[in-house]
């Protein structure tokens, strides 16, 4: 049974820190490409990070870059999403993705970022 389950959201101050964490399992986590996605009420679903398969490539929406980091640990099936600096309107819900052969989603974890 594939699970991606995602933790560490939560409420955080504007400029404040986050880390959120998918724990994946039940598929061949080292062959997929690993993203992160969010979608804040009433907007679409969004691209936030994306890391290849064996973690040497990353890309960013433009609004993260500088702030956010993806990464990943593929002896623990694990990916990370640190959240810098974090901002008002990246309050939403962020979503951990796995994509190769299939698609897979997790079921979110809410980022609030508010004072």
């Amino acid at each position: 049974q594939v699970q991606l389950v995602e933790s560490g959201g939560g409420l955080v101050q504007p400029g404040g820190s986050l880390r959120l964490s998918c724990a994946a399992s039940g598929f061949t986590f080292s062959s997929y490409r690993m993203s992160w996605y969010r979608q804040a009420p009433g907007k679409e679903r969004e691209l936030v990070a994306t890391i290849t398969s064996a973690g040497g490539y990353t890309n960013y929406a433009d609004s993260m870059k500088g702030r956010f980091t993806i990464s990943r640990d593929n002896a623990k099936n694990t990916v990370d999403l640190q959240m810098n600096s974090l901002k008002p309107e990246d309050t939403a819900v962020y979503y951990c993705n796995a994509r190769g052969r299939r698609d897979y989603w997790g079921q979110g974890t809410q980022v609030t970022v508010s004072s």
